[in-house]
């Protein structure tokens, strides 16, 4: 089943209450966050007091992608805030089996992100400890930019290596309703869509369209 998740990076964060309602009214299957330090990435976005203030706005699954180093010392804080799935990144700890250990001790789904040039195989030693694998598509850091042909061949090999295990296979950046069908065909199934949501005039419709176009590469 395709899920959406759309990334209130690209929401109105003088309405971020506001955008998350309306997504999840939409149709959103998860709603995705996306945290920035200004160090791992050159950008700077929010914190856990964000997301423990959306958590009331919605009853759908947040999705917690950290982009942040270090991360354990603030896994925590992210856990108690209402995070439903905490997501870090592969080139950002040192200690990653241990990481994915305390996220699910702390009672969420654990998330490995890998950037660009991060091959599959990292996630090789750790797929036992996981809930979910993030492709990043783009290099983290902006919203807007376009898709990276190179993943879809990384996605492939990881739904190879996942086989049938419970985990799932996520993509972020540049996911629009043109490449949606070729990035669900490749084996992703959780399509995090920024811009292409939140630019639409008709979430619900954007949303829709997402999932279709999905739907219909992978029946």
């Amino acid at each position: 089943m395709i899920k959406i998740a759309p990334s209130i990076l690209s929401a109105d964060f003088a309405r971020l209450g506001e955008e998350t309602r309306a997504i999840d009214e939409a149709g959103a299957d998860y709603i995705h966050i996306d945290v920035m330090d200004g160090h791992f990435v050159p950008n700077i976005t929010i914190g856990p007091a964000v997301v423990r203030a959306l958590r009331p706005h919605t009853r759908k699954v947040l999705d917690v992608h950290l982009m942040i180093d270090p991360v354990d010392p603030y896994l925590e804080a992210f856990a108690t805030a209402g995070s439903d799935i905490i997501t870090v990144h592969a080139e950002a700890g040192y200690h990653l089996d241990r990481t994915l250990q305390v996220i699910r001790g702390l009672g969420k789904k654990a998330g490995l992100s890998l950037n660009p040039a991060t091959p599959p195989e990292a996630v090789t030693y750790l797929l036992d400890r996981l809930d979910l694998i993030l492709v990043m598509s783009v290099n983290p850091g902006f919203g807007g930019q376009k898709f990276i042909p190179a993943q879809l061949d990384k996605l492939r090999r990881l739904r190879t290596l996942i086989g049938d295990r419970p985990i799932e296979l996520q993509v972020d950046g540049g996911v629009t309703a043109d490449n949606a069908g070729t990035i669900a065909a490749a084996g992703a199934r959780v399509l995090v869509a920024g811009n292409a949501v939140f630019s639409a005039s008709s979430y619900a419709s954007a949303i829709a369209s997402l999932r279709a176009a999905a739907e219909a590469a992978t029946s």
